[in-house]
């Protein structure tokens, strides 16, 4: 147990980062200080300098081939990627304004849900956390009147007796009842179908709405308005996901990557909204017609969603709800949007070494991605819709497009070595423009992105091409350790070794492949 001094230390850091995060966010110039500013200008002056006096061998004769493969692949993956940027800046500024101008316009008018469902699910949550998560939903509660019944699925006592004595305190006043669901089987997944299946025996009606919540995510400013405005407005749209911000109480470089990554999310959430659609409901905070939730085919797809494998047989997915919920909703080719205006603030606390946590994390999110984009793509095009269908394709290309680069780059060594320099100019040049970019999104700039979103770039790959051939395999250390595929039976250990013996194969052919292209391999006379 923490000393008195020490949780009120953490509370008050605590409340000044959220008063941080919830004011304006920097615009333009305001986001560069004078240090990045002169940071910025020195990298891009070295390597402006590089380029002009370090002699050119892009055009060597023994690597021009190289040259044009990664200009081919650099025009293919940025060109896609500024697509991304384009289509997030007409829906900014063309589609966006429209839908909140209807939407404020509803809700002006005095339209209200009949009632709001909260389902949240927290697992031995930090109690600072736990009471500025049901602080936020409360004060929200109150401001904008709207009958709720806060639905919440826990693992022990812990964590209800934190909830019980702070809403016994600050929410006696409210039209707000709160239910708790002790889970009797393990996973958020049975917590999340035991919530829903108690709202269906409360008579939840399909007009109401539900949002999913986890139990670190504190609400902004004015999440409930800007949120549920947007059903009113719009009678067809089915379900929304919102904005999001980090706070990590771990190593620096953690919350530059996390920055980084919620910067990324902004651009790609904008450009899938623009087709009405988006690639996950993240469980962080999503909105849903009621409609949906009483529906057993979509409590089933939570509770018990599955994959049938030649080689792993039918194994249940451990994580990922959130692309669970996304799926169903895809089948019915329902219409989703992103609300970039309403934000909430994502906890996160790292234990342990930073860097084990960004592989789990990578693994579960790709995992995740994985498991759901192969019958998301087998739904097809006109089911998916054109531009979405490509992202969720282009998903499982990227993982093998990125490694070519770096993999041709370290074999052109035995070629010719000054080669290499030219790519590692060639990288963080490229990854530093990109970043120019990525700041339109975030709250300020940060010398470090450029390098980290290269190693992003190549560990998510490498962690893909690792989890395409164990999907089975899988963890999550923030909800109690829970792990799958990693069974010790006879059937267990041969699935294992088929699959490691395709990933070497694989990962040999691909690296012999490009080997045999730069010339760093011969191949024998028969060939």
């Amino acid at each position: 147990m923490q000393a008195p001094d020490t949780v009120y230390a953490f509370e008050k850091h605590l409340d000044g980062w959220l008063k941080t995060l919830s004011g304006p966010v920097p615009k333009g110039s305001a986001k560069w200080s004078l240090r990045q500013s002169v940071q910025f200008a020195l990298l891009l002056g070295l390597l402006s300098a590089a380029m002009v006096f370090w002699p050119n061998n892009f055009f060597h004769p023994d690597l021009l081939q190289v040259t044009f493969v990664l200009g081919g692949l650099g025009i293919w993956r940025f060109g896609w990627w500024f697509t991304h940027a384009v289509r997030a800046e007409i829906f900014a500024r063309f589609k966006w304004p429209g839908m909140r101008r209807r939407a404020e316009a509803v809700w002006q008018s005095g339209w209200r849900p009949r009632r709001l469902h909260i389902q949240m699910t927290t697992f031995y949550e930090e109690p600072a956390i736990t009471r500025r998560v049901i602080g936020s939903i409360l004060g929200q509660i109150r401001r904008e009147g709207i009958p709720t019944t806060l639905w919440i699925g826990t693992g022990a006592s812990y964590d209800e007796q934190i909830i019980t004595d702070f809403v016994r305190t600050h929410a006696a006043d409210l039209d707000a009842e709160l239910v708790f669901l002790r889970q009797n089987q393990p996973g958020k997944r049975m917590a999340i179908g035991m919530i829903l299946r108690a709202m269906n025996r409360a008579g939840i009606r399909p007009d109401d709405l539900v949002i999913f919540m986890d139990g670190d995510a504190v609400y902004g400013t004015d999440v409930l308005e800007k949120t549920c405005s947007m059903f009113g407005a719009d009678p067809d749209l089915q379900a929304l996901t919102t904005n999001e911000e980090v706070l990590c109480y771990g190593p620096d470089w953690i919350q530059s990557w996390l920055s980084m990554r919620f910067a990324q999310r902004r651009l790609a959430m904008q450009s899938h909204a623009l087709s009405d659609k988006v690639l996950t409901l993240t469980g962080r905070m999503s909105v849903f017609r009621a409609y949906h939730v009483t529906d057993e085919t979509f409590i089933r797809t939570i509770e018990a969603d599955h994959l049938d494998h030649w080689l792993w047989g039918r194994f249940r997915f451990l994580s990922g709800d959130d692309k669970s919920t996304w799926y169903h909703l895809l089948t019915k080719r329902a219409k989703m949007t992103y609300v970039p205006d309403a934000c909430v603030y994502t906890i996160e606390q790292i234990e342990g070494s930073g860097t084990e946590r960004m592989v789990q994390n990578f693994r579960r999110w790709s995992g995740n991605m994985l498991r759901n984009g192969t019958r998301a793509i087998a739904l097809g095009p006109r089911v998916v819709n054109p531009f979405i269908w490509w992202c969720l394709v282009d998903q499982r290309l990227a993982m093998w497009t990125m490694l070519v680069s770096p993999t041709l780059a370290v074999l052109t060594v035995f070629v010719a070595p000054a080669y290499l320099m030219h790519c590692l100019i060639w990288i963080v040049l490229s990854r530093t423009i990109l970043c120019l970019f990525l700041f339109r999104y975030a709250r300020s700039a940060d010398i470090s992105w450029p390098f980290i979103l290269y190693f992003n770039q190549i560990i998510n790959a490498g962690v893909k091409v690792y989890m395409i051939f164990h999907l089975s395999k899988q963890k999550w250390s923030n909800r109690g350790n829970q792990t799958a595929g990693n069974g010790g039976t006879l059937r267990d250990r041969v699935q294992n070794a088929v699959a490691k013996f395709q990933l070497v194969t694989t990962v040999t052919a691909f690296v012999t492949a490009l080997a045999v292209y730069v010339g760093a391999l011969e191949m024998p006379p028969l060939f």
